[in-house]
């Protein structure tokens, strides 16, 4: 497994604790690091996934104003946590991780969403942020 797609599983995992916990984002990478601390983690795996978990709480209102706008019918307070966070990262990659084409912030946000949730999340992710990268190439 490539070493971004491995970040984005961690930090999905971290999205989810902060979602339920309401914890600050520097707790949660701390716990979550020492959670794993007998595996040998890479430091740049640990750098983005912190890049992705501080990225999302930094932009939290904008991205969720963002899949709010584009989920018609759906309140993000009633969405799957998983699929919330998903469309989370994959909105704070397309928006502002310039280093990243959107077209691959979306593929592995809907590959997390097959994993992770299932397929007809992965549809949903799909649509919602293949709008998000529309709107911002206008």
């Amino acid at each position: 497994m490539r070493k971004r797609t491995v970040s984005r599983e961690f930090a999905l995992q971290i999205l989810y604790q902060l979602d339920i916990t309401r914890d600050t984002p520097e707790a949660a990478l701390e716990n979550f690091w020492s959670a794993r601390s007998q595996e040998v983690i890479e430091v740049e795996l640990k750098e983005f996934t912190s890049k992705l978990v501080k990225g999302v709480a930094s932009y939290i209102d904008e991205i969720d104003k963002k899949i709010s706008k584009y989920a018609a019918n759906w309140q993000l307070k009633r969405m799957a946590v998983v699929d919330r966070n998903i469309m989370r990262m994959g909105c704070f990659e397309i928006l502002y991780c310039e280093d990243i084409p959107p077209k691959v912030s979306i593929n592995e946000a809907v590959d997390l969403a097959k994993k992770f949730s299932g397929i007809e999340a992965g549809k949903f992710v799909n649509a919602i942020l293949d709008k998000v990268k529309i709107e911002k190439e206008k």
